[in-house]
C-alpha cells in the first residue's frame, strides 16, 4: 500500500474541460500577478485612490499580500505548464481559494463590499483549477 496521493481522473478529461482549465489558470495567473504586482510596487496612497478604501492599509500588510498573490499566480500556471512537479499547481489552487476567502472577509469587515465581486470571480476560477487539476484533469509530471 502507498501513502503517496494519486491525482488519477476517474474517466479521461474532454478537450473542452482541459481548454476552459488553461484558460482558467491563465487568467488567475494574470489577475494574481498583476493585482500583486500593483499592491508590491505602487504606493499605498495611489492604490486607495484606485480602489475604494475607507481607512489606510499598512504598507508592510499591503506589500505582504502582493508577494502572496504572485507566488499564488505564479504557482497555479508555471508547475503545469512545465509539468515539473505538476502536483503543486494543486496546492496553489487551495492557497488562492483560501486566499480568496480571507480577502472577501477582510473587505467585508472593512466595509469594501464593491470589490468582492472580482473575490467572487477569483475564487471560483481557483476552485475551478483546484477541483479540474486535482480530480478530473491533472497534468502528468515530466516522464
Amino acid at each position: 500500500m502507498s501513502n503517496t496521493l494519486s491525482f488519477a481522473p476517474t474517466q479521461p478529461a474532454g478537450k473542452l474541460l482541459r481548454a476552459g482549465l488553461w484558460v482558467a489558470q491563465l487568467l488567475v495567473f494574470t489577475s494574481f500577478t498583476l493585482f500583486g504586482g500593483m499592491k508590491l510596487f505602487m504606493p499605498v496612497d495611489q492604490l486607495a485612490a484606485m480602489w475604494v478604501w475607507p481607512g489606510a492599509v499598512p504598507p508592510w500588510f499591503l506589500h505582504l499580500m502582493g508577494l502572496i498573490d504572485i507566488a499564488g499566480g505564479f504557482g497555479v500556471l508555471l508547475p503545469a505548464l512545465t509539468r515539473i512537479q505538476p502536483r503543486l499547481t494543486v496546492l496553489a489552487a487551495l492557497g488562492c481559494v483560501l486566499l480568496q476567502i480571507a480577502a472577501i472577509i477582510f473587505h467585508l469587515s472593512r466595509g469594501e463590499a464593491s470589490v468582492v465581486p472580482l473575490n467572487i470571480i477569483l475564487l471560483a476560477l481557483s476552485a475551478f483549477i483546484l477541483w479540474g487539476r486535482g480530480k478530473k484533469a491533472p497534468v502528468p509530471p515530466r516522464g
